[in-house]
């Protein structure tokens, strides 16, 4: 099996998955925070009912999925987009930043052991996690740095490995209470992006505008309080975005896309969505 990710946006086949089956909210983000000081708790049931709504709109879209054996005390381990980062050349693993995340690493090590799949690098210079990775595609890379999840010395390390491999990297700065930069960005085929364009730094828009990458607008509440740029791009102009978020999927349709929208309010209330729960194995090449 060709383990390889060349862009984000090709045709999805493979994917690695970890069920929520010790999921909770904690307090180690900006929306998480807020809505445990609202009063919100998560309710396990709804949470696993909508879990298998995305389980099921992966399986409508033809992906097969692979699971990480969950470990109790990992609450955030579904989120499997954060400990690695598949490559055109294996697997890069990522540093993480939060001490309640670091465990992650052993279940992380073990899964590609299992799939024979080879380990390409591991992040030494700072933190970086996948949520702030993007292998945009056409030798185009992105890896966004907030100081927080991401450092930037541990975003110019990935980017001078990608540039020498001959591609076009740049390093992203945005403000830390976003999280991740797939918080505010996300590409939804070679030409197209979501993106909070209010708040992304104008040389990474001119830089995209460079690229011909047109970006289809949120604002920062659809960032922040549903998730709306959190998607999933699955191939051939199908996206995988939560129902919430509707005036976005509205946008998506009206721009040509396929949207498959499952519930999933439960994360994006504890700052998580559907990017951030999957990790692509393997694409096929745009």
């Amino acid at each position: 099996m060709d383990w390889s990710v060349t862009s984000e946006t090709g045709v999805l086949r493979d994917v690695l998955l970890c069920r929520p089956d010790y999921y909770e909210w904690i307090p180690t983000n900006d929306i998480a925070r807020r809505s445990l000081d609202q009063g919100k708790r998560a309710n396990p049931q709804t949470l696993m009912a909508q879990y298998s709504e995305m389980e099921s709109a992966l399986d409508t879209a033809g992906v097969k999925r692979h699971y990480l054996t969950p470990v109790e005390g990992l609450s955030y381990q579904i989120y499997t987009r954060d400990s690695s980062q598949m490559t055109p050349w294996g697997v890069m693993l990522t540093q993480m930043e939060r001490p309640q995340r670091r465990g992650e690493l052993g279940a992380i090590l073990s899964f590609y052991q299992s799939i024979g799949c080879p380990v390409w690098k591991v992040a030494s210079h700072g933190n970086v996690e996948g949520g702030d990775i993007h292998v945009i595609g056409r030798n185009l890379m992105a890896v966004g740095y907030s100081g927080g999840r991401t450092e930037k010395s541990g975003a110019e390390q990935l980017v001078g490995w990608f540039r020498e491999q001959g591609w076009d990297a740049i390093a992203v700065p945005f403000a830390e209470h976003f999280l991740h930069l797939d918080v505010i960005f996300c590409m939804l085929n070679q030409e197209t992006a979501i993106a909070c364009t209010d708040v992304l730094d104008d040389a990474f828009l001119a830089w995209l505008a460079g690229h011909k990458i047109k970006v289809i607008p949120v604002s920062y509440k659809e960032a922040m309080h549903h998730m709306a740029c959190n998607v999933l791009a699955l191939g051939n102009d199908r996206i995988i975005s939560p129902k919430h978020c509707k005036r976005a999927n509205e946008a998506l349709r009206a721009e040509g896309f396929e949207v498959l929208d499952p519930n999933l309010d439960q994360f994006a209330t504890g700052g998580g969505s559907i990017h951030c729960m999957t990790m692509p194995l393997r694409r096929d090449p745009v």
